[in-house]
């Protein structure tokens, strides 16, 4: 499973929670900005998740954005997504619509040698909690990496996801 989007999969919750959602907006707007340039913006973006998803055992993973198209890889197979980008940012807009997030910046660092800003992320839903630090590259505006912690509670339990982006030389896969 993979994140609600990322995240996106960052994202479900009650419209009550609205009035949250609004206070802690302009906090996260660099998170979610970063998100949807993302999502427009062609991208290999490769992830480890361990945990429950994972069923107990490191399970890696990797997503493509290119050409108006998502592509999964799971277990070594690549998929295309139904899903367009057009559909893709739908969602996520009406997922930041009802989730409770609140985002803090952290500090500047760099990752593998490029300036970025560092973000802290909490977001809870009625499904899941989740704490996620995204580095946001200062030139671009892109994500460059993200660590997830995930709670859907029960048996489902804690996992935690490592992302990291690559942007050049980006093609479809099949």
């Amino acid at each position: 499973m993979f994140r609600k989007a990322f995240f996106i999969g960052l994202l479900l919750i009650p419209a009550s929670m609205a009035s949250h959602f609004a206070m802690a907006a302009d906090s996260c707007q660099p998170v979610f900005d970063a998100l949807t340039k993302l999502v427009t913006t062609p991208n290999h973006g490769y992830s480890t998740q361990t945990g429950a998803f994972g069923k107990g055992k490191p399970r890696s993973g990797e997503m493509i954005y290119v050409q108006g198209a998502r592509y999964v890889r799971v277990d070594g197979k690549w998929t295309k997504s139904r899903l367009r980008t057009d559909d893709i940012l739908q969602q996520e807009k009406e997922n930041r619509a009802n989730v409770k997030a609140t985002c803090q910046f952290v500090r500047n660092e760099a990752v593998n040698g490029e300036s970025a800003m560092l973000y802290a992320m909490h977001s809870e839903n009625e499904y899941d909690k989740e704490n996620a630090q995204m580095w946001i590259s200062k030139a671009t505006g892109l994500p460059l990496r993200e660590e997830m912690d995930t709670d859907v509670g029960g048996a489902m339990g804690k996992s935690h996801r490592s992302m990291r982006y690559e942007y050049s030389n980006v093609q479809p896969p099949m």
